[in-house]
């Protein structure tokens, strides 16, 4: 067994390694692992493998099909974010058109792995370690860093903003219905302005309950704000120092309900508030609080393949703004130019995706050994801002604009012992 652990500690070493992705709930992903993901991205009520269970309602591993035994599941999400960034300027002068780029395409790789056993009839261990959030553009040597007089139009041509977690989790069975959880969420961000990056870490809480009946499911879960004070990342007010930045992950709270009329289906909705207008950093930015809303089904036409579907939605969590360009803006105690600062808030940090489609299957290879695939794509969303360029660029009217769209592909294999 004591290879076993050092195995799982090298793991989340390598899930803590740098990594990037656009995501989908603001900057959050809509789930973690095929499983939960090709179902809209529910698993509060009902998770079906270890790193749900550990990810979306702790104490749901008292529930899960791999109980009593144990179970470790190791899942791999390639993202391919899509992002174009448009600076309109009216009128004339030698910045007036449109100008736009498609931030550098990639492919970003996000492990995750997940781990349950018990520890007696009662008490349940768990181990996660995953990328939860992600986002950042880049846009250097395009049309939005160098214009034809020369000028960049970019506070930060660069951006990239990277959260992830190692969760270990205790979970509480009280009696064959009920159940409780918690789980302690050590986290590692890193933030990059193009200024130079910056990590941070923090420690959260999440807490999770449980009503299991024959054939409805109910769950709750909530997650602590998790603070993260990146040092001297970016000159905010151009004044010749590197300023801090607070960037703040938000509380948030879930609740689930799953119906299993039978060992063939299943169907969960489930709910979450995110708390962002209250969250240091995303307050700067303006983000509204989003209500998500995920659905998925589940249907076995044999004991051995599973075949999944999903939606989920999330209200666009960007206010537009209209903005003089001469002027300043308070940001964490710092004045900031406007034009600048929307410059970042709506083309370095475009995370708005409202509608999202899934899909998958998993296959029973053996007993003790399964696979699972699926497939996300989200709508193309836009978010914007309107108002004037600095008196120095001229002063023209100018619409910020970006547009974006997601696909992800998702893997895991699932070992019970």
């Amino acid at each position: 067994m004591k290879q076993f652990y050092r195995a799982l500690f090298m793991l989340s070493l390598i899930v803590l390694l740098p990594l990037s992705a656009q995501a989908t709930n603001g900057d959050n992903l809509i789930g973690i692992g095929p499983i939960s993901r090709a179902m809209g991205g529910v698993g509060i009520a009902a998770p079906q493998d270890a790193i749900s269970s550990t990810f979306a309602n702790p104490a749901a591993m008292c529930v899960g099909d791999f109980c009593p035994g144990s179970e470790f599941d190791f899942a791999a999400t390639l993202f391919a974010p899509k992002i174009d960034g448009t600076i309109d300027i009216k009128g004339g002068g030698p910045l007036a058109g449109v100008h736009k780029s498609r931030a550098d395409e990639k492919t970003y790789t996000v492990p995750a792995f997940g781990f349950s056993a018990p520890i007696n009839e009662k008490f349940r261990f768990g181990l996660s370690a995953y990328g939860v959030t992600g986002l950042g553009v880049d846009h250097r040597d395009t049309d939005l860093d160098t214009t034809p007089a020369g000028q960049s139009l970019l506070a930060a041509d660069s951006t990239q903003l990277m959260i992830l977690k190692v969760a270990p989790t205790l979970a509480y069975k009280v009696n064959d219905k009920l159940s409780f959880g918690a789980a302690i969420h050590v986290v590692n961000s890193t933030l990059d302005l193009n200024q130079g990056s910056s990590p941070a870490y923090g420690f959260g809480l999440q807490l999770g309950a449980l009503y299991h009946m024959d054939k409805v499911h109910l769950g709750f879960t909530y997650l602590s704000p998790v603070g993260a004070d990146h040092k001297n990342v970016y000159d905010l007010d151009q004044d010749g120092t590197q300023d801090n930045f607070e960037l703040e992950a938000p509380q948030q709270i879930g609740l689930g309900l799953a119906y299993e009329p039978n060992s063939s289906l299943l169907m969960e909705i489930d709910t979450k508030w995110i708390n962002w207008s209250d969250a240091a950093g995303y307050d700067d930015l303006d983000w509204d609080d989003q209500i998500c809303v995920a659905v998925g089904v589940q249907f076995k036409p044999v004991d051995a393949l599973a075949l999944r579907l999903g939606y989920n939605y999330a209200e666009n969590q960007v206010d537009s703004h209209t903005f003089n360009g001469d002027d300043s803006v308070n940001i964490q105690g710092k004045q900031v130019n406007a034009y600048g600062f929307e410059t970042l808030r709506i083309i370095g940090f475009p995370a708005a995706v409202e509608h999202h489609v899934t899909v998958g299957l998993g296959y029973e290879i053996t007993d003790a050994v399964s696979v699972n695939l699926g497939y996300m794509h989200a709508f193309k969303e836009t978010v914007k801002s309107s108002g004037t360029l600095p008196t120095p660029f001229g002063g023209n009217q100018v619409e910020l604009k970006s547009d974006i769209s997601e696909d992800a592909v998702d893997f895991s294999i699932a070992w019970r012992f």
